[in-house]
């Protein structure tokens, strides 16, 4: 393409069209499915081109100078090349919340998604168009003409634009009330828009003053009764329809099975992503009310029980993080084999996360415990590296991160081995506990953070906005257990009979204030699962 003597306005005329051509395939698949390629839709899908192509080159128009050009459309074009890439090929959503994803994700899991076709898409559409326009001669006019060409670019995208929405008027209202969805899926639009709804709901929040909550908890006990000792696991991308327990075809629970536990088959979570699952849960808003900002400028339930002064609280975390639920209480790292002594090749196991505990149990005199397990459980797309070998029952299995090069089957026998392991792994668990349930009154409660798209419809991972999220990203694995002397407190054969009733990520929070007993002002009894 011949470069010389491009004017500003012709090189973002170009730059647009070249978004819109090759950067938007996921927008247009999704779009051809609603309004298929008929002659009632073809003036339709066509002003939909022209309305994408002149929004992009109104947007550019608006931030271009001789300064602001290059740089800027060689970001988009690196960034464009990326999103284009996860769209396309796990058909991932590029919102707010999955911004918040990316910028919580350590480098571990960061090298788990790099893929040979992850390079290409980013030296073709990202490398490539980024030196063209490194080695374009753009021929800027004087600061007055580039005005005046700025303010007619403007009025006629701004007609364009009109235009097309009076033209097609029943179809764009169908599209924006019905089938706002679709929009997700535009590139650089969208990911652009997200980026500053981030920005708008963390830069901006200003200084984070975290605001207590439940100052007035004590816990009401007789002073001759057992201290409670309670493991909470938090479990990673475990679908409920894929857990045995639920009737699932295969057996992944072999192990829990045989156990005395309560599975709850009907749960469903607060997100789609472990950044707004994890805080949700152990929050006082729950799904409908919770937000980022309330979650970080608010205390949540382990600072309940903090406040009380009788629980100890320890949260070992063998996943990225606590996503800032732990910041004001013990918290231990065991993604690395300086803490967890059980580790392999390929990383370290939840099951680590068990050893040394004895020794904390044993220093907290007089207290009542709460242990927070944060598994690696099932995160992908590698499913294959979250069991150790011995756990490799259903074959062939997906031995890559490139999933959409793996059938179905070998996704499925890889993410099934590794809740194979996670089932090995919760039995462990309860064995450790029976052992103490002589002198506590003991329980485990296992919730997992969120489902996880195994290609079903094309669709892999997590994380699409929770309105269009399959059930397979927010039906999630829970399930309780109990020790002796705890069922001598709790009715657990009425927990068992109303364990089939639809629970949420809403329950965890006045369930943990439920079992230590914890009299406070912001406890809800029913939503507390442990008094049915």
């Amino acid at each position: 393409m011949n470069t010389n003597n491009l004017t500003q306005t012709k090189f973002i005329v170009l730059v647009s069209l070249f978004f819109v051509l090759f950067y938007n395939y996921t927008f247009f698949t999704n779009t051809l499915t609603v309004y298929p390629l008929e002659y009632k839709n073809s003036g339709f899908l066509l002003s939909l081109s022209v309305i994408l192509t002149t929004f992009i080159i109104l947007l550019l128009t608006l931030v271009s100078s001789k300064w602001t050009t290059k740089p800027i459309v060689i970001i988009l074009f690196l960034i464009s090349s990326l999103s284009s890439y996860f769209m396309n090929t796990y058909h991932i959503i590029i919102d707010a919340n999955m911004i918040t994803n990316i910028m919580q994700t350590n480098i571990d899991e960061s090298m788990d998604l790099l893929t040979v076709k992850q390079f290409l898409y980013f030296f073709i559409f990202g490398i490539l168009p980024a030196f063209w326009v490194y080695k374009s001669d753009i021929n800027y006019r004087s600061f007055k003409s580039e005005i005046i060409s700025k303010i007619k670019v403007i009025v006629i995208a701004l007609i364009i634009i009109a235009s097309c929405l009076f033209v097609f008027s029943k179809h764009y209202t169908s599209f924006f009330r019905e089938h706002k969805s679709l929009r997700y899926a535009t590139n650089p639009t969208y990911w652009i828009y997200s980026i500053g709804k981030y920005i708008d709901m963390t830069l901006h929040s200003g200084k984070v003053i975290v605001k207590p909550i439940g100052l007035d908890a004590k816990i009401v006990t007789k002073p001759d009764e057992p201290k409670k000792l309670v493991i909470m696991v938090v479990g990673e991308a475990l679908r409920a329809d894929h857990f045995s327990l639920n009737g699932y075809k295969r057996e992944t629970n072999p192990k829990l099975s045989k156990k005395d536990i309560i599975n709850f088959s009907n749960t469903y979570s607060c997100g789609t992503s472990t950044a707004v699952s994890v805080p949700c849960m152990f929050s006082i808003f729950g799904k409908d009310n919770y937000s980022y900002k309330k979650g970080i400028s608010n205390e949540n339930v382990l600072d309940i029980l903090r406040h009380s002064q009788e629980v100890s609280i320890l949260w070992r975390d063998n996943n990225s993080d606590s996503k800032g639920v732990a910041l004001r209480v013990e918290y231990e790292n065991y993604r690395t084999a300086e803490k967890n002594t059980i580790c392999d090749k390929n990383e370290c196991r939840d099951e680590g996360m068990l050893v040394g505990l004895d020794d904390y149990i044993a220093q907290q005199k007089n207290k009542n415990i709460l242990i927070i397990l944060h598994q690696m459980g099932n995160h992908g797309p590698s499913y294959y590296k979250r069991y150790p070998k011995d756990f490799e029952k259903f074959t062939p299995i997906c031995k890559t991160n490139q999933l959409e090069n793996c059938t179905q089957e070998e996704i499925s026998n890889a993410y099934d081995n590794a809740i194979l392991y996670t089932d090995y792994f919760l039995a462990k668990v309860i064995d450790f506990l029976k052992k103490y349930d002589s002198r506590y009154k003991s329980a485990i409660i296992y919730m997992s953070d969120h489902g996880e798209s195994l290609g079903e419809n094309g669709i892999y991972l997590h994380g699409l906005p929770y309105f269009m999220a399959p059930d397979a990203q927010i039906h999630v694995g829970f399930l309780m257990w109990f020790g002796n002397k705890m069922k001598e407190e709790i009715d657990t054969e009425k927990i068992e009979k109303n364990s089939s009733l639809k629970y949420t990520h809403n329950n965890l929070f006045h369930t943990l204030l439920g079992i230590f007993n914890v009299q406070v002002k912001v406890y809800e009894k029913e939503m507390d699962i442990t008094t049915p």
